[in-house]
């Protein structure tokens, strides 16, 4: 009797705990609908892990946060949520959320304060903000600490009543390892994407209009920038005390300062990029050891400024087109921007090619002593026009040993290698 007992206690026990372990019983993730005459807060705070909060058209009073793990915040079109003009309009503190199809916008002017439209704080691993229109915030986006967020396919407009150095960034990044923006059109605000101190970041196929830079990164290293198109921006891409990046198929049209920038960046690969209708294509300074191919430099004032102890890069197979001045290099070095036979090609380079291997039979210089001389002395411009500036100009062509040193290529192309990014310029607003 006492084994049968036994036996009987056994059972039950499996009864009661095989449903559990099945999942039986278990409440399953729900679907909230919120409507604008109810309090968005509250049905958070009621929410559970899974769950789904529905908003439907029409206005949602903001300043509200998540601190439930795994809920999704979707709307009707014309769904809004609209803060206060003070603070944070949602503020993420729980991993895992998701935050898609909603207009979100007013938020408050501090940036001491950090206020923004949408703030995930450090817990906020693995969110996701897409589809949404980010208007009239002074941060749109700002992902301070969490890893592996997603920012994707959101159009993103700032604070236009401000001055532009009153706002944010579009989307300000963190300390946020793995986090991915990609596929935003953004305009209006200081910076579209500001990263600070962080790592393993992507940056893919955004759109940047009316912004002082399009993507701004400080000591941001192992990220990639990639597919991003800047239009009449101030500059395009600065980077800047930044290691291991890849710049890759990125366009800046029309930046009134530099298309791309490296201060103090460095062992990075600039490939495939387009930077066109600058004053500089692109600036250099103290930039060491990075890899630039097949890049197309088009239509600046100045191609490429090199200054400051930059060394040890590679400069090959890119195209300089039709810029004032194809290269501004103040230095008594030489430096032979050709790589194992590969050099750059030269719009305004009149050599030829007699035994047809592609390569130029002349080395090309962009820059002579009397240019060394105007950059040192500016005033030296009225000479430009005089007989003896013309008779030292021909005395270096047919002496190159009395070269001062500088920039000089070696194996000039004949024919300009196109970068995909060119095809982008045909659909440029």
């Amino acid at each position: 009797m006492t084994r049968l007992r036994a036996s009987w206690r056994s059972l039950l026990a499996v009864l009661l705990v095989w449903p559990a372990a099945l999942g039986i019983g278990r409440a399953q993730a729900a679907r909230i609908e919120v409507t604008p005459d109810q309090s968005l807060q509250a049905a958070l705070d009621r929410a559970a892990p899974g769950d789904t909060l529905h908003l439907a058209e029409g206005t949602h009073r903001g300043d509200i946060v998540i601190a439930t793990e795994r809920v999704t915040l979707e709307g009707d079109p014309g769904a809004v949520i609209l803060g206060s003009g003070k603070g944070k309009v949602v503020w993420i503190k729980a991993p895992d959320v998701t935050i898609r199809g909603l207009t979100v916008r007013g938020s408050g002017k501090s940036l001491i304060a950090m206020d923004s439209g949408i703030y995930l704080e450090k817990t906020a691993h693995r969110g996701v903000i897409e589809d949404n229109d980010i208007e009239d915030n002074l941060i749109s986006v700002y992902v301070r600490g969490p890893n592996d967020v997603l920012v994707q396919n959101n159009r993103i407009v700032g604070k236009q009543d401000l001055r532009r150095t009153e706002r944010g960034s579009a989307v300000n990044l963190w300390n946020t390892p793995g986090t991915r923006i990609i596929g935003n059109d953004i305009r209006a605000g200081r910076d579209g994407i500001f990263s600070v101190t962080s790592r393993g970041n992507l940056i893919q196929d955004n759109v940047f209009h009316e912004l002082r830079f399009a993507v701004h990164f400080m000591y941001t290293n192992h990220s990639e920038v990639r597919g991003n198109s800047s239009f009449g921006n101030d500059v395009g891409y600065v980077m800047m005390y930044s290691d291991h990046l890849k710049l890759e198929d990125n366009l800046s049209d029309g930046a009134k300062d530099h298309g791309l920038l490296f201060n103090y960046a460095n062992s990075s690969e600039i490939v495939g990029n387009v930077a066109r209708g600058s004053e500089k294509c692109v600036f250099i300074y103290n930039a060491n050891k990075n890899s630039f191919r097949n890049n197309w430099f088009e239509n600046c004032e100045i191609g490429v400024h090199f200054t400051a102890g930059s060394e040890r890069n590679e400069i090959t197979q890119n195209s300089f087109v039709a810029s004032a001045n194809q290269v501004k290099y103040v230095g008594t070095r030489l430096l032979d921007w050709a790589v194992d036979g590969q050099g750059n090609y030269w719009s305004d380079n009149p050599t030829f090619d007699l035994n047809g291997d592609g390569l130029g039979d002349t080395v090309y210089r962009p820059n002579d002593v009397i240019d060394q001389v105007v950059w040192r002395a500016p005033a030296a411009k009225l000479l430009m026009n005089s007989p003896a500036v013309q008779v030292v100009r021909w005395a270096q062509a047919q002496f190159p040993a009395i070269h001062p040193g500088g920039v000089f290529d070696s194996a000039p192309l004949m024919t300009p290698p196109r970068p995909p990014a060119l095809a982008r310029l045909e659909t440029a607003p």
